[in-house]
């Protein structure tokens, strides 16, 4: 294989990439207006209902949009040699193998946030204000840009950087090194994302004590769960869709609600979701979760690492000089159809998971409880209650709500 077969292996992989997509978000859009599933029928009022096929069609545009201008940028930057010009640019700055890399992907990636920018900007500031969602001011919106930047700058040029020093030191076996550092990293991250990031973004605060701590402290001692840190997050600040989340292991473990769900949601129903997430660890699937991330990471560096030091990568990418920065370019293209599979499987290990969690909210609280706050939060959220199954294969990582109540009901009926 020379590298113009490869680079059209490459654009080839590009085209159908963008073609799938389009064609599962078209069969997903014929959907819309489908009678609602059996058991839904009290999630919205005919106005709702109207309201959330709106909100899902004007979705639908804007992913094709923005769709189309990212698949644009990124086939001229492979037919027009934009990669090289880049490589070239920085080459003639430095000669350091890691300040080219870091340089290179700052400078890609800058460019590709102030060009989509705009979108963010017309989705945040027009579509989610015009459906009542946005409570983000433009204030909030640049300081998150820039917090985005800094972390990105600090935490992934970090990591890059000692990655291509691994590679400079130990050549195939970098692999080794890199996917020890990336793995550590990942557990630490888990372990202190709520104390270290979230609070750069939001404000955490203690749970007060009232009935809500209290409905939740007797079902965690039910549960057999030890609980001491129960927060609530100013989701507010940015939208009024509401969630929760679990993370952190051991001591550290904590569950984090949005201060828009309290606000939605009845205690028994609120109960139902920490219910749900409280079943996910006891059914370890975080520590799944965990095991299957690393060990899939170290299958993506080993892979890499038979791939990226050859030439021909870079060649295919109009590159004169072999380096690793352009090897990654060319490797994270070829290697999408293998991560498209691995996150089929995902999202199949994904929606079971969820099952099962719902299934110990059911038994363990109430199966009507959880039910009521989903369709509570699907109705809160203008969620889609008639996806296509094709897209629900390949994008769902949680089952369709008619699936989670029909599956909840049945808990109730036995």
């Amino acid at each position: 294989m020379n590298s113009v077969i490869l680079f059209l292996i490459i654009v080839g992989i590009v085209v159908f990439n963008y073609l799938f997509s389009r064609i599962l978000e078209y069969l997903n859009s014929r959907m819309y207006g489908d009678p609602v599933p059996g058991g839904l029928e009290d999630v919205y009022k005919a106005e709702e209902y109207r309201k959330s096929m709106d909100y899902k069609k004007v979705n639908y545009r804007f992913a094709i949009l923005t769709g189309t201008f990212s698949f644009a940028l990124i086939l001229a930057m492979f037919l027009f040699d934009g990669f090289a010009f880049a490589d070239n640019l920085v080459r003639r700055i430095t000669e350091h193998p890691i300040l080219i890399a870091l340089l290179f992907f700052g400078l890609l990636m800058f460019a590709s946030d102030l060009l989509t920018t705009p979108f963010s900007i017309w989705d945040t500031f027009v579509i989610e204000e015009k459906f009542g969602f946005n409570k983000t001011t433009p204030k909030t919106f640049v300081m998150d840009k820039l917090k985005g930047w800094m972390l990105g700058a600090l935490i992934g040029g970090g990591i890059l950087a000692a990655i291509i020093w691994f590679y400079t030191l130990t050549g195939k076996n970098f692999w080794i090194y890199a996917w020890i550092l990336v793995s550590a990293f990942s557990i630490f991250m888990y372990m202190f994302y709520s104390t270290l990031i979230v609070p750069l973004f939001n404000k955490q605060t203690p749970l007060e004590d009232g009935e809500l701590r209290e409905a939740i402290t007797e079902f965690s001692t039910k549960a057999g769960f030890n609980l001491a840190n129960i927060f609530v997050i100013d989701g507010s600040k940015r939208s009024t869709k509401a969630n929760a989340y679990f993370s952190g292991l051991g001591a550290k473990k904590r569950i984090v609600l949005y201060d828009t769900l309290i606000n939605d949601l009845e205690i028994d129903e609120i109960v139902g979701v920490l219910a749900h997430e409280i079943g996910h660890y006891k059914k370890k699937h975080t520590l799944t979760g965990i095991l299957i991330s690393i060990l899939q990471t170290g299958a993506i560096l080993f892979i890499l690492s038979l791939l990226v030091g050859s030439p021909m990568l870079s060649e295919a990418l109009g590159a004169s000089v072999p380096s690793f920065h352009i090897g990654l370019i060319a490797f994270s293209i070829l290697y999408s159809p293998l991560s498209m599979i691995l996150g089929i499987g995902g999202n199949i290990l994904s929606r079971k998971n969820e099952y099962q969690a719902d299934r110990y909210a059911g038994e363990m609280h109430n199966p009507t409880a959880l039910v009521n706050a989903l369709k509570g939060l699907s109705r809160k959220n203008l969620s889609n209650l008639t996806p296509h199954p094709a897209y629900v294969f390949f994008h769902y990582s949680h089952p369709p709500l008619y699936l989670r109540v029909k599956a909840l009901m049945g808990i109730q009926k036995n």
